[in-house]
């Protein structure tokens, strides 16, 4: 059973940098893909990103493209978001997810069999 847990959320304000951890335990995670996802209120949860974490091949969603950098750590089992120029509109719960053996791109959460419990980020402007 795939164990995920996120940490690093928090208040920052616009413009400024976060950086969210996913650790993840309960399997091998070579042929894992590693989502992020973000709800936020009264909002469909959304696509952040993604992470094959065999080759290391990224996928971002077209509102973060350019500003936030997915990562993996093998050694320690942790999946990173890094998130810079940090607007409002990019306050929501940040969710890290796993699916095993990916096909396409990722972007449905559906997709996905493994979830954290979530952190808060929160932008102020």
């Amino acid at each position: 059973q795939v164990q995920l847990v996120e940490s690093g959320g928090g208040l920052v304000q616009a413009g400024g940098s976060l950086r969210l951890s996913c650790a993840a335990s309960g399997r091998t995670f070579s042929m894992y893909t590693m989502g992020w996802f973000r709800q936020a209120p009264g909002k469909e949860r959304e696509f952040v990103g993604n992470i094959r974490w065999s080759s290391g091949f990224t996928y971002y969603g077209d509102s973060v493209k350019g500003r936030f950098t997915i990562s993996r750590d093998n050694k320690n089992n942790t999946v990173y978001l890094q998130m810079n120029s940090l607007k409002p509109e990019d306050t929501a719960v940040y969710y890290c997810a796993a699916t095993k053996g990916l096909y396409g791109l990722g972007r449905g959460e559906y997709q996905y069999d493994s979830w954290g419990q979530g952190t808060q980020v929160t932008v102020s402007s």
